[in-house]
């Protein structure tokens, strides 16, 4: 299950995490988040153990979100050591965004 992230919890769970995170930054009414998820879900059952993932819905916890300048939804950013190292802005293929959590993981 993907670990859902608040402006609380943010600092603890992605920050502080010692494995690299991949956080879903989104809505629960946004479409292309929904076409999302599920393959999201996939990524996360690839990656078990490797990664941890998050999603942050931006309209409830919107000091994170304005912390890293999100302002379209979905974006992924990856974090590594406590710092974004990538991103992924709007929709992308679920290939690309499993070659981006191999990179991650170098």
């Amino acid at each position: 299950m993907i670990k859902i992230l608040t402006d609380k919890n943010f600092q603890k769970e992605v920050l502080e995490n010692p494995e690299p995170v991949m956080v879903e930054f989104g809505t629960d009414w946004s479409g292309a988040c929904q076409i999302l998820a599920p393959v999201l879900e996939q990524l996360q059952n690839d990656f078990h153990g490797q990664i941890k993932f998050g999603r942050l819905n931006i309209e409830a916890h919107t000091q994170t979100m304005t912390t890293y300048g999100i302002k379209e939804i979905p974006v992924l950013l990856f974090f590594k050591d406590g710092k974004v190292v990538d991103q992924i802005m709007g929709m992308a293929p679920r290939q690309v965004i499993a070659a981006r959590l191999r990179d991650l993981l170098r």
